[in-house]
């Protein structure tokens, strides 16, 4: 955009302008206008101003368009499942392809339901990722759930840095083959139940020990190792934990 402005206009405008001045004094006034107009100018004129040939200044204003590239920040998860693509979840298993879920959490008197529920929509599954797997606050539900997987033809795998503990341990047992990466965690203690009596507080021929013996046996561990690995569990409390080596996988033949 340009503006062209001379002196004359510029004391034509102070004219205009209503006044007490006398005229001398307007005089003096109208030449401090020129004055500071013309030091204005001067200041203008390298870079932005240029003559006219009628003595007025040609004043040329540039504009500078900068362009600036907004990024918007990818947003945050926190949760366990959250990291990965959304898929159904059933319980303690989420559905990760056609043939494979993955499995965290605790199971529930919920939990034989919903994994009927989902082998319904998803028929194919073959493997559980076990992540990380605490156990269950209801026995009879965790080992009518395992003997489903056992049913269903599906394996059981522990990734590395996957944990598997308490109950859970039996889930794990349930798949027709069951395996586990160097670095998996495997945790057990003795079994309470829901009148806080643990398994070392009933007599040893208590039909309570057959139901874990036999459904060891039954999963395929031999009758020795059974008795072996339910002995070492329950020679630790329920509030303590005890980390199996991979040797005590191996012994107990807990892999397969």
């Amino acid at each position: 955009m340009e503006s062209v402005l001379s002196p004359e206009t510029c004391a034509e405008q102070v004219r205009k302008e209503p006044g007490q001045l006398s005229g001398r004094e307007q005089g003096i006034s109208l030449g401090l206008w020129v004055t500071i107009f013309t030091a204005f100018a001067l200041f203008l004129t390298p870079s932005n101003a240029a003559h006219a040939s009628d003595g007025s200044y040609i004043v040329t204003e540039t504009v500078e368009t900068f362009e600036y590239s907004i990024i918007e920040p990818e947003s945050s998860t926190s949760s366990h499942w959250s990291s990965a693509p959304a898929h159904a979840v059933y319980g303690p298993f989420r559905v990760v392809s056609a043939n494979s879920v993955e499995m965290s959490g605790t199971v529930d008197s919920q939990s034989p339901a919903l994994f009927r529920q989902m082998l319904q929509q998803y028929p194919g599954i073959k493997t559980i990722e076990m992540i990380d797997c605490d156990g269950s606050v209801d026995e009879e539900a965790n080992l009518s759930l395992a003997r489903q997987i056992r049913r269903a033809g599906i394996n059981t795998h522990v990734p590395s840095r996957g944990s598997v503990r308490s109950g859970a341990v039996e889930l794990f047992l349930a798949g027709v083959r069951h395996t586990a990466d160097k670095g998996a965690e495997f945790v057990v203690h003795s079994w309470m139940d829901e009148d806080g009596l643990e398994a070392n507080d009933y007599p040893p021929h208590d039909p309570v020990h057959a139901e874990y013996l036999n459904y060891y046996t039954e999963m395929g561990i031999p009758a020795d190792k059974a008795q072996a690995f339910y002995t070492l569990t329950n020679s630790v409390p329920f509030a303590e934990q005890l980390k199996l080596s991979r040797n005590d996988l191996a012994r107990f033949q807990l892999l397969h």
